[in-house]
């Protein structure tokens, strides 16, 4: 088992700086950085209050595009390079290969939370906002990266064309993430609206960024990722043995 982890964890980090071999994780940080400054400092000064509610509220907006834009080439760009069958070649099991790519690109996305670190201090420093929203939305926003990874994980075992991986990945995330909102439910308090609330990515978000990390919620993500994974691979072996 320690070996077996040691060989994901091996694979997983070339997988992660084989994204700043390239101009791309420059690209993806920089913009996200732009992004979500200009985000908070805008409802700072026209509120005039240090908080981050506002922009932890507008984060799984962002997120929307920025992690398709992570998954997208991770499968494609194998299958466009024919490298694919090459690397379920290696002294590891399959599943070891899907956690590694998902590990590589979680790792990016806590790269680019941890670059955002600032703006939370400056909020500190500035007001006296409540600590636990801040840690709970740092933590939602983990789990709500990775769910959306482990989507465009899958559309990106579906195409070699990075752009249709990252549309797909776009328009799944932004369903997933919509589903069980008051805007598609109209208010509706059924039995079957509330199942359909669970399972929607938006609930399950805001309530961890209350600072309200309630077991359901992790599990909730935790099995939606494992869910999409388990799906990721299954595409692989079947396209690799074909």
């Amino acid at each position: 088992m320690k070996d077996l982890l040691s060989k994901i964890l091996i694979v997983a980090k070339r997988e992660y700086f084989a994204y700043f071999l390239s101009p791309i994780a420059y690209v993806y940080l920089s913009t996200f950085i732009v992004v979500v400054n200009w985000m908070f400092f805008r409802a700072f000064f026209l509120i005039g209050q240090a908080d981050l509610r506002p922009l932890f509220g507008m984060m799984p907006w962002i997120f929307l595009f920025f992690v398709p834009a992570v998954a997208m080439g991770k499968w494609s760009e194998e299958r466009k390079q024919g490298t694919l069958e090459l690397l379920f070649t290696l002294p590891i099991n399959d599943i070891s290969i899907v956690l590694a790519k998902f590990l590589a690109g979680l790792g990016l996305i806590a790269t680019a939370l941890a670059l955002t670190l600032p703006i939370a201090i400056t909020a500190v420093m500035l007001g006296n906002p409540d600590m636990g929203p801040i840690v709970g939305g740092y933590l939602g926003l983990l789990f709500l990266g990775g769910a959306y990874l482990s989507v465009g994980l899958v559309v990106s075992s579906l195409t070699e064309n990075q752009i249709i991986a990252f549309i797909l990945g776009v328009a799944s995330s932004f369903a997933l993430l919509v589903i069980g909102t008051p805007m598609l439910l109209g208010g509706s308090g059924s039995a079957f609206a509330g199942m359909v609330q669970y399972l929607g990515l938006a609930s399950h978000f805001e309530s961890i960024s209350r600072g309200v990390v309630d077991s359901r919620d992790i599990i909730y993500y935790l099995s939606m990722i494992g869910f999409f994974l388990f799906i990721n691979l299954k595409i692989l072996e079947t396209r690799a043995r074909r």
